[in-house]
């Protein structure tokens, strides 16, 4: 790990925690459905559109964090499928607030050398949004550090359905046989080819859900929830949900400890 005087400063409890992680510990990839939004402002007596605003705070935070960890990726779900089901004004707000970060952290990202990358079904959202999306994605193209991915527009089983319909558009034109399609085609093919799947999977805000995030890539993540709302979620945050995870043995269902019964473990 290099970056670790910027990361936290020593002698403070975030740097206590840091000099207790060996690097090997350290996920690749970590996830993150960011939650609690909204109960943030209800509880300060603030429209929803602050508790949204403040949580652009959180996503910087952990966005250079994980940079300065040298993670190979961070993903962050941003906004669902499910969420255009919102009030209008608050959907407005959302992409208005997408449009301010991508302009004033656009620069952080390339000085960073932060590889910007967004998931999801891009094609749907306003011509505007695409642009900015797609000016971020060519200004960091080059960068060879962290790979940071916002799901936009994003469900794990809109993924799927569409990864479905090409292979079967190309089974029908024959430039796809059956017998191609396994479990390295499927990860080659959807929006998150080329990169480790999460090694951990972080939920704010108390719920105990995956949300339709990742279906296929999370198969084996460790899952961490918090019950901090993600506007308070800090480098603190994110490196006590790393701590957790660097203390848990990952066997992913192929080895049998002395004394443990088999059949619990092909259920894990």
């Amino acid at each position: 790990m290099r970056d670790l005087d910027r990361l936290a400063a020593p002698g403070t409890p975030e740097r206590e925690i840091l000099d207790r992680l060996a690097p090997e510990s350290l996920p690749r990839h970590i996830a993150i459905i960011m939650d609690g939004n909204g109960r943030w402002a209800r509880q300060r007596g603030l429209p929803r559109v602050e508790g949204h605003r403040a949580g652009i705070r959180a996503v910087r935070e952990s966005v250079e964090a994980a940079a300065r960890l040298e993670l190979e990726a961070l993903t962050l779900y941003a906004f669902s499928t499910e969420n255009w089901k919102r009030p209008r004004w608050e959907v407005r707000t959302l992409m208005a607030l997408l449009k301010e970060y991508l302009a004033k952290e656009l620069r952080t990202m390339v000085e960073n050398n932060v590889r910007f990358r967004p998931i999801g079904r891009l094609g749907e959202l306003e011509t505007e949004i695409q642009d900015g999306l797609q000016r971020a994605v060519e200004a960091t193209s080059s960068n060879t550090g962290l790979v940071f991915q916002i799901a936009l527009n994003y469900s794990g089983r809109t993924e799927l359905v569409d990864l479905m319909r090409a292979a079967a558009l190309a089974g029908r034109d024959r430039s796809l046989l059956p017998d191609r399609i396994d479990e390295a085609w499927v990860a080659e093919h959807l929006v998150t080819a080329g990169l480790p799947d999460p090694d951990l999977l972080i939920r704010t805000s108390g719920e105990l859900r995956i949300s339709n995030f990742l279906l296929w890539q999370i198969a084996y993540a460790e899952l961490h929830f918090t019950s901090v709302l993600w506007p308070d979620f800090t480098t603190r945050d994110l490196l006590l949900a790393v701590a957790d995870y660097a203390r848990r043995e990952r066997r992913y269902g192929g080895v049998v400890e002395p004394g443990q019964d088999a059949a619990d473990e092909a259920t894990e």
